[in-house]
Order: C-alpha cells, then sequence, then structure tokens
C-alpha cells in the first residue's frame, strides 16, 4: 500500500500489507503510548503521505509515519526533553540525531526508523523523555 495517496486514508489491513512485519512494533507502540499516557487520541493526517498522530489532551506525544516495511516516530523536543535527552542512556546514533536535528520556536524536530524490536524500545524511551 502507498502512504502517499490522499484519497485512501490508510485502515488496518492496508497498514498490514504496507508495513510488513513492522506492523507488529506499530501496535505494540500505539498500545504502549496509550496504556502510559491514557488518555490518548489518534488523529490521521496528510502532509505529503499520512501520519498517524498520538495526543495526550492537547499535548503531541509522537506521529507516526508508515512506510514500506518500516515506520518513522517524529517527536518534537523542547529544551527540557532535549537535555533529558542528552543524560539519557540512548544510542549514539540516536543522540547524534536529536542534536543535529533543527530547531523550530515550537521545539527540535526529528525522525527516527522503527524496523526492529530494539528499535521500539529506544522510541518507548524517547516518549517517556518527551513525556517526563
Amino acid at each position: 500500500m502507498s502512504f502517499e495517496d490522499k484519497a485512501k486514508v490508510p485502515d488496518d489491513k492496508g497498514l498490514a500489507k504496507g508495513l510488513g512485519p513492522s506492523k507488529k512494533l506499530w501496535d505494540e507502540f500505539v498500545r504502549h503510548v496509550a496504556d502510559e499516557y491514557s488518555p490518548v487520541t489518534e488523529a490521521w493526517g496528510f502532509y505529503k503521505a499520512w501520519s498517524l498522530r498520538l495526543k495526550q489532551k492537547k499535548r503531541t506525544i509522537v506521529y507516526l509515519l508508515p512506510r514500506e516495511d518500516h515506520f518513522l516516530c517524529a517527536f518534537v523536543y523542547g529544551a527540557k526533553a532535549t537535555e533529558a535527552a542528552r543524560r539519557a542512556k540512548l544510542p549514539k546514533a540516536i543522540q547524534k540525531t536529536i542534536d543535529e536535528a533543527p530547531v523550530y520556536p515550537e521545539g527540535r524536530g526529528f525522525r527516527l526508523e522503527v524496523r526492529t524490536a530494539g528499535d521500539l524500545e529506544t522510541m518507548k524511551k524517547l516518549a517517556a523523555i518527551k513525556m517526563a
């Protein structure tokens, strides 16, 4: 499934087809965020491609961007979260991505690929830093 067709909002079947084996990681992450930061709302949006925004009240936790056989997690960190990430025990490549991310008025925005269970565990840590 192409996630770039504005006329077709991704559904569970389309996600399973497009994400392939990464679909179980997607489902686990969505469940994790919903369990940890309840109440969480989900909203699909389109800008060049579809993304799923996970929010707690008015606060965006993360954007999930489905791709073929994997997905991206897009976070925006303010100054406190960025400092917390620097102190956290994150893989060096992840730390470098955060440090080199462009800074916007709303914070430092970065995207990371999720392809493995290890990637997923890192995303859970990043969500916890964001919500602390």
